[in-house]
């Protein structure tokens, strides 16, 4: 969270205005000496950052290149994401989410490179929900620019031959004789040049250029893309000044928390509230319904303290006496549900995918190996607990939260409350971590819900244990595999059961379980050249909210299939990388929805034509990672580890190999980890290091500790002292990330980097302690482990 001191006024465009509670005056985001620092920062001049997370404020009539402009003029839009202002000012409208991923400099970069923008002169405005103008805004699923990529292009290439004829108009030339540089557009044959600004007045009056005569950059053109490029957001973000869900305040405001049911399909049976009303500051208590099972986007309904400020709201909450009927799911018990998926996937489910005969190739096996694996619910815990202020009156709200997917929130809320989306706006602050919990719009109904019953601007605090208590949670999963291995140790048959609840149990009822077609989430999709091959999806009835979490299934996909390769190899007495270059065979594309799935194939929501499955790719990170590595050096001693795995997920392939240190007492530090990424082109390589850096360490924290369990129907934990996050002792010291340089159609980077580090590091504790994990968190199962076994140490 941000600190409230000195924090400006800001504004969006047509929104009402906001304060962060202290400072009136509205001003920039960036103040002037942070702006010179960033400036400096940057190395190449800096992007102006004139743009609060909320939204802009137009500049002031200024000189720039000793041209005053007149900024009377409003500014224009040529393009849905670019605003021209006649001083000079490129304002990008970014309509995806930041949370730390990058996508407000990313966006912008690419935009601004193929315009031939001054860096310096552009500016970042955080777009409102508005899915009609902008296109999806859903910041989910890695998706920014793999699906965005040519349409930002487009954008900056658009309005670069715009300012081209405008300038040729004004000069009386060819467009083909000027050329746009640097925030402006020359005409080498007679010298002269003019500012983009001085152009926007003539760049109004004339068509918008045909689309067959964009010209994208080549790469030897590029000045930004796919190169080093500081975030616009690290200074506010590292001083404190940067604007959260909870830094907005306004006018007149009331914060609310709300006590909800314990049970998922709860409701409230009774209520008291005698001591709530008198503990000072409270002003209101409300009821808000429960919703319909299963709820889907919708609150949970509950009990909610509206008072003056976040600290009375919760004690008035603390003094609440409620009994709650809890419903069909009061009887959620983790260990039993555990044991119900374990007999699930000893049973034959759905297949999702089928090559050969695997039954057949099974029973003439020389050898048949199986394992079984389990990981348990996991929360988001993203640093930040969702909040949302609404202001709803006269028929209209307005919402200020840190949301991935305003549009979602938008629509939700219209129909929640029974309005005209049209009269809905949402915007959106930066958010402090999201991993998928904040595309799930329920946190901002209950702010509208509560503004319109009080008649006044309401925020809605989550504190960290009601987003672990009542939040939408990561899918628990148990599989279970086989395969049948020749007398040269090499897998003939590879048989794969799983079972887990369905994110669509959370929005429809009756269901009984994930669809085959969910498999290709990192399980049907394996490109590993096995004649004999079949992929199932079994039963597993949900019990509490499930929702999409970083790298969804994939995550239990890539553990247990990274793990069970390296079970197979160990198996065989081969070298793990190098049983993992054999599975993968030889190179070759394959498109899925052809090559015997049995039903059709989605593939991240692109096509199979575009983004086969590339052997090849894969290949390369594994050897990539080996060389780097030095996973043919010298084994390791005792107690330490490495471990090898890769996966492809959201169209982008990597590999891992995890260097682990188990102590004494059980506890597994990361001393080193060498990744490999293909994800076609990289338009912001930092962003893509930093994201496999947290990819790792996320991953450390859903295999070593983190757990979300059940007890009559409630979630036991309820905060990070009963819910383990990896901490900065058993931070890795060194992550070497290495970059596949590519032209080829992007992939995703904020997710895949998860599911091979689930499995690297499983394969790094069993290197250097000999004991196989195969039930998630490792929590305290290596305590002692040297005394329990010398069998399997030593890696690779």
């Amino acid at each position: 969270m941000s600190a409230r001191k000195n924090l400006p006024w800001l504004s969006t465009p047509g929104s009402t205005p906001v304060s962060t509670a202290v400072s009136s005056a509205p001003i920039d985001m960036a103040p002037p000496n942070e702006r010179r620092d960033f400036l400096k920062l940057a190395g190449m001049g800096g992007l102006l950052v004139a743009a609060s997370a909320l939204g802009v404020r137009r500049l002031d009539a200024t000189t720039r290149g000793g041209m005053e402009h007149d900024t009377n003029a409003e500014p224009w839009e040529p393009h849905a994401y670019v605003q021209l202002s006649d001083d000079g000012t490129v304002s990008i409208y970014c309509h995806r989410s930041e949370m730390g991923q990058g996508i407000r400099t990313t966006m912008p970069m690419i935009i601004a490179d193929e315009m031939e923008a001054d860096w310096t002169r552009c500016r970042v405005v955080q777009a409102l929900g508005d899915e009609p103008k902008y296109g999806s805004q859903n910041t989910d699923g890695s998706t920014s620019i793999r699906d965005f990529l040519p349409k930002y292009r487009a954008a900056g290439a658009t309005v670069r031959a715009l300012l081209e004829d405008a300038a040729a108009k004004e000069w009386n030339v060819p467009s083909a004789e000027v050329k746009a540089q640097n925030g402006a557009v020359v005409h080498a044959p007679t010298g002269r040049s003019k500012a983009f600004g001085a152009l926007v007045a003539t760049a109004r009056t004339i068509p918008m250029p045909a689309a067959n005569r964009l010209r994208i950059k080549s790469p030897a053109e590029r000045r930004w893309e796919g190169k080093r490029m500081p975030g616009i957001d690290l200074v506010p973000m590292t001083t404190g000044t940067a604007v959260y869900g909870a830094d907005v305040v306004l006018p007149g405001m009331k914060v609310a928390v709300i006590a909800r049911p314990p049970v998922w399909g709860g409701t409230v049976a009774t209520v008291d509230d005698t001591l709530a009303k008198q503990v000072p500051g409270v002003e209101r208590i409300v009821r808000i319904p429960a919703s319909p099972m299963p709820g889907g986007f919708l609150p949970l309904g509950g009990v909610a303290v509206i008072a003056k400020n976040t600290w009375a709201a919760m004690k008035g909450r603390d003094a609440l006496k409620i009994t709650w009927t809890h419903g069909a799911n009061a009887s959620y018990d983790s260990k039993a549900y555990k044991d119900t998926l374990r007999a699930s996937v000893r049973k034959p489910g759905q297949a999702g995918r089928t090559n050969g005969n695997v039954q057949q190739a099974l029973a003439g096996a020389a050898r048949r190996v199986s394992a079984e694996y389990y990981m348990p619910h996991l929360s988001h815990a993203q640093m930040e607990p969702v909040v949302a202020l609404a202001n709803v009156s006269n028929g209209k709200a307005e919402i200020w939260s840190p949301v991935q997917s305003p549009m979602d929130a938008r629509k939700t809320v219209a129909e929640y409350l029974k309005l005209d989306v049209a009269n809905v706006k949402v915007n959106v602050t930066l958010l402090g971590g999201g991993f998928g919990r904040k595309s799930k719009p329920d946190f901002v109904c209950e702010a509208a819900f509560l503004s319109r019953e009080a008649g006044a601007p309401v925020r809605v605090q989550w504190t960290r244990e009601d987003d672990l208590q009542h939040s939408y949670l990561h899918s628990a999963a148990a599989h279970r595999l086989e395969a049948g291995l020749d007398a040269n140790g090499k897998v003939v048959a590879w048989h794969h059961r799983s079972a887990y609840p369905a994110i669509s149990a959370t929005f429809a009822p009756k269901v009984t379980g994930a669809e085959p077609d969910e498999l290709t989430n990192g399980a049907s999709d394996i490109p590993f050249a096995i004649p004999n091959l079949q992929v199932e999806i079994c039963p597993a009835t949900a019990h509490t909210r499930i929702g999409w979490y970083r790298s969804v299934n994939a995550i239990h996909h890539g553990f247990a299939i990274g793990s069970f390769v390296d079970e197979l190899a160990r198996t065989s007495g081969r070298d793990s990388a190098s049983f993992l270059l054999e599975l993968l065979g030889p190179d070759r594309q394959v498109d899925l929805s052809t090559a015997g799935l049995v039903k059709p194939a989605s593939n991240y929501g692109a096509t199979w034509a575009d983004h086969p499955l590339d052997t090849a790719r894969a290949r390369r990170v594994v050897e990539t990672v080996i060389e780097k590595s030095g996973w043919r050096g010298p084994a390791l001693p005792r107690g330490r580890g490495r471990g090898i795995a890769m996966h492809r997920s959201f169209l982008s392939y990597v590999a891992m190999v995890v260097e682990v240190e188990v102590l004494p007492d059980g506890t597994v530090l990361v001393p080193k980890a060498t990744v490999a990424v293909d994800a076609g082109f990289i338009a912001n390589p930092d962003r893509a290091r930093s994201q496999m850096e947290g990819a790792l360490i996320m991953a450390m924290s859903n295999v070593l500790s983190s757990e979300v369990t059940f007890a009559n129907g409630r979630v036991v934990q309820s905060n990070y002292r009963d819910y383990g996050v990896a901490r900065m002792r058993a931070a890795p010291r060194l992550v070497d990330v290495h970059l596949v340089e590519s032209e080829g159609l992007p992939g995703g980077i904020g997710e895949p980097g998860v599911p091979p580090a689930c499995g690297a590091i499983a394969n790094a504790i069993f290197a250097a302690t000999g004991i196989r994990v195969r039930d998630l968190p490792v929590g305290r199962q290596l305590a002692g482990w040297q005394t329990r076994t010398n069998v399997g140490v030593g890696s690779p």
